[in-house]
């Protein structure tokens, strides 16, 4: 399988304000040369205007005029760069509580999170939360940054003691793969380049750990999931009979002359061919998006889903959630919300409120079960029609659900299911 044409690594930053989030990103930029000359100019001029005496790296993805003016990250900033090796999407996410439902924004479709702690004060709750998020959205790899080492002298033994603080800390949460790695993103200190300074670490910069972290194994390969976005009928004397449904692969191997099951009508037919924009493929996975043609004729339409006919996702009305709550009006109880799930979309009572969670314990809160605007807790939903689904834990594309009001269509919350 060749997994060269998906190797965009997605990563989120997350800490406390202050952490030097904006600036590892700058450091990352800068260092790895990519970052053009009016960019550097505009921002040498801006941290001059400011009176700093050096250049403030932040100012390149605090893209928000009151964000630069305040110094802090209010929304999730986007910025794409690429090496020779990987081409990289950063989703910088604000360290603030107020804003925990911009950092499940952004590491929803994260392979990588960078969780920042700043060396003089260590695992402080914040870095607790990140990581409970982290853990909740299953992303695979942790990176813990522990930031400012310039600060305290590059003292390997403050490393080993923060190191072993959140190892205590993370035996409790669902996570596989945590790395350690001391920083300075002011110096620059491993994050591109090896420190001098910290000759006692063995391990990787952050830049070769990013270029290098084997992420072709996070997507389900295994259980085959093709949500149906678009039928696609050209009705052109040219291609008289095409009829292809295109969506993006969410799980397994779709292979030409593969029999699938077509969801909700159970019917079965054989994959004739695959297309692409850029011609046809003899196989399609996780992420591509592709055209598939079968060989007979079902009726097929948006939402519906194809799949093995012995590898088929749950189909069921009664879900169990954890949900992050985005709006300021709260979750209502017995509320009526319009639901969206892979490319399907329904309507959904919430039937009960099983518990909100106490984000920096852990424990299930029983006695105030009102959740609201960035509080997570765990639901259970009744939908006006089946949906096919997998666990999040099994699969992070159909084991998720977005809420949105029905009344003001705005999104107001995002559920992982259980």
């Amino acid at each position: 399988m060749d997994f060269q044409s998906s190797e965009l690594l997605r990563f989120t930053t997350a800490g406390s304000v202050d952490d030097g989030k904006s600036t590892l990103i700058g450091r990352i930029l800068y260092d790895s040369k990519s970052i053009y000359q009016d960019q550097m100019e505009a921002i040498e001029a801006s941290s001059l205007r400011r009176g700093e005496t050096e250049v403030n790296l932040a100012l390149l993805t605090d893209g928000l005029r009151s964000e630069r003016e305040q110094g802090i990250t209010i929304d999730v900033a986007y910025r794409y760069f690429s090496t020779p090796k990987r081409k990289f999407i950063i989703a910088d996410t604000p360290g603030h509580i107020q804003y925990t439902r911009n950092m499940v924004t952004g590491a929803s479709t994260a392979n990588v999170a960078l969780i920042l702690v700043d060396a003089r004060n260590g695992v402080v709750e914040q870095t607790r939360r990140h990581a409970i998020i982290a853990s909740l959205l299953q992303i695979p790899h942790l990176v813990i940054c522990i930031n400012k080492m310039d600060l305290v002298d590059y003292d390997e033994e403050r490393y080993e003691q923060i190191k072993s603080s959140f190892e205590r800390f993370a035996a409790k949460l669902d996570v596989k793969d945590v790395h350690f790695i001391p920083i300075s993103a002011l110096r620059g200190d491993n994050v591109v380049n090896r420190s001098a300074e910290t000759s006692w670490y063995e391990g990787p910069t952050l830049m070769y750990y990013l270029e290098n972290v084997h992420i072709a194994s996070d997507h389900n390969f295994i259980d085959t999931r093709f949500p149906v976005q678009y039928v696609i009928r050209p009705n052109t004397d040219q291609f008289h009979d095409y009829r292809g449904y295109a969506g993006r692969v969410a799980g397994g191997i779709l292979k030409k002359g593969d029999k699938v099951t077509v969801l909700p009508s159970g019917f079965s037919s054989t994959i004739a061919k695959i297309d692409t924009i850029d011609g046809a493929l003899n196989e399609a996975f996780p992420p591509q998006s592709v055209t598939i043609l079968l060989e007979d004729d079902i009726d097929i339409s948006r939402g519906d889903m194809i799949v093995r006919e012995n590898n088929q996702p749950i189909i069921g009305q009664d879900l169990e959630v954890m949900v992050c709550w985005f709006n300021e009006k709260p979750l209502q109880s017995r509320g009526k919300y319009t639901i969206l799930h892979t490319t399907k979309s329904a309507r959904c009572m919430i039937k009960e409120i099983r518990y909100r969670l106490d984000i920096n314990t852990l424990h299930r809160d029983l006695e105030n079960m009102e959740i609201k605007m960035n509080d997570i807790g765990r639901i259970v939903i009744r939908t006006t029609k089946p949906l096919f689904y997998d666990a999040y834990r099994k699969n992070r594309i159909t084991g998720s659900v977005i809420f949105v009001d029905e009344g003001t269509n705005e999104t107001v919350g995002a559920g992982m299911i259980i």
